[in-house]
């Protein structure tokens, strides 16, 4: 056999192998087949502590184009305003889709919001302190005219909880490392208050109620029990 022969033989070989390893390590299983989908609907409170659902507010309107992106990428979106026992309101929107893949990773508000128009004024890392750990957040405030916006929000990714879309990969790889398909959910919580550092001491207290309401298997899915390279 000529030199040039082995060489074509050794690169077809490899080829090969490549094509199958990566059809061996592609996931293949849900993660909502191990462990069911989620029901944001029945999940999610409709009061917990000082909190109540507020039905005579609506959440603000999406725009038609991102609301039909967000339609391909989730299974499901919940929308709701609570109102507390002083009438301060908070905004809940849950956007759950049962295959995080490259194809259905998660809509981020540093992404929906100035697609809407709005201005991202600010954005920093912060935590709420949960009884399993602290729950990796990210604070946002986004600006539209005269309507000062401060967000705080989460992705779980899994029982990850990722707050950049670097952690979002690294968290699917860890699952597809395992054969599994993570299923994903954004939780953002915002509210309509020019005093920013207010409104995210409320926010955090609110999403502590919140949790406290939780019953632990759905709270594990919702807040997450893991992180991505953070202490």
């Amino acid at each position: 056999m000529t030199l040039v022969r082995m060489r074509a033989l050794l690169v077809m070989l490899c080829l090969a192998a490549c094509a199958g390893l990566a059809q061996w390590i592609k996931p293949h299983e849900l993660l909502t087949d191990r462990e069911g989908t989620i029901d944001l609907e029945t999940v999610f409170p409709k009061s917990f502590g000082k909190w109540r659902q507020d039905t005579s507010m609506p959440v603000s309107i999406v725009a038609p184009d991102v609301q039909a992106q967000l339609d391909k990428i989730y299974a499901s979106v919940l929308s709701r305003t609570y109102v507390d026992d002083r009438g301060y309101r908070i905004m809940l929107s849950v956007a759950y889709g049962g295959d995080q893949s490259e194809a259905g990773r998660a809509h981020r508000p540093d992404v929906c919001y100035p697609a809407q128009g709005f201005q991202i004024q600010s954005g920093a890392d912060s935590s709420v302190a949960l009884p399993p750990g602290p729950l990796p957040v990210r604070h946002l405030v986004a600006t539209l005219a005269e309507r000062v916006e401060p967000i705080t929000f989460w992705v779980a990714v899994g029982r990850y909880v990722a707050l950049t879309g670097q952690e979002q990969k690294i968290a699917q790889l860890r699952y597809g490392l395992k054969g599994v398909v993570a299923d994903g959910m954004l939780v953002r919580v915002s509210s309509i208050d020019r005093d920013t550092a207010g409104a995210f001491a409320v926010q955090t207290r609110f999403i502590e109620d919140m949790a406290a309401a939780f019953d632990p298997k759905p709270a594990a899915r919702v807040f997450g029990t893991e992180t991505i390279g953070r202490k």
